[in-house]
C-alpha cells in the first residue's frame, strides 16, 4: 500500500468495520457510520470528485463506482473509496487528484480516504454515465 498524499489519511478502517454499504447509485454516496450530509453538500462533494479521473481508464471515480461513501465531520471529508484492483499502482495519483478536488478547491480543510476492499469493485457498480463513457472509448459494458 502506498503512503497517503499530504493532507490525506489512508486507512482500511471502513473495510475492517464493514462501514460501507456498497451502493452503486451516485445519489446515495453516504458513509453508513457518519451523520448524513445535507443533500446539497453531498451533491457538491460528489460533483467535485467527478474531477478525479482514473488514470488508466480516463473515467471519473464517481461514474466508475469507485466511491462507496462520503461523510464529513469538523471540516474533514472522509471518502470511502475502492479501486478496480487492490494492486493498482496509481493510488497516490488518485489521492492527489482527490486532494486537489476537495482540499485545494476550498471545499474542506482535510481529506481522509478510507481504502475499502469489501465489497470488491465490479462492473455492476459503474453508473449509466460511466457505461456510456466506456462505450465511447470502445469498451463493451
Amino acid at each position: 500500500m502506498t503512503e497517503p498524499a499530504p493532507g490525506t489519511v489512508n486507512t482500511d478502517e471502513a473495510a475492517a468495520t464493514g462501514a460501507v454499504d456498497g451502493s452503486d447509485e451516485a445519489s446515495t454516496l453516504v458513509a453508513a457510520t457518519a451523520p448524513p450530509l445535507e443533500p446539497g453538500r453531498l451533491d457538491e462533494l460528489e460533483e467535485a470528485l467527478r474531477d478525479v479521473v482514473d488514470p488508466e481508464l480516463g473515467i471519473n471515480v464517481v461514474d466508475l463506482g469507485l466511491v462507496y461513501g462520503i461523510s464529513e465531520a469538523d471540516e474533514t471529508v472522509t471518502v470511502d473509496m475502492t479501486l478496480t484492483s487492490a494492486a493498482c499502482p496509481l493510488t497516490d495519483v488518485i489521492e492527489e487528484q482527490a486532494k486537489g478536488a476537495l482540499v485545494r478547491s476550498g471545499l474542506c480543510d482535510e481529506l481522509r480516504i478510507n481504502w475499502v476492499w469489501m465489497p470488491p469493485w465490479g462492473p455492476d457498480k459503474i453508473t449509466d454515465d460511466g457505461r456510456e463513457q466506456l462505450r465511447a472509448l470502445g469498451f463493451t459494458v
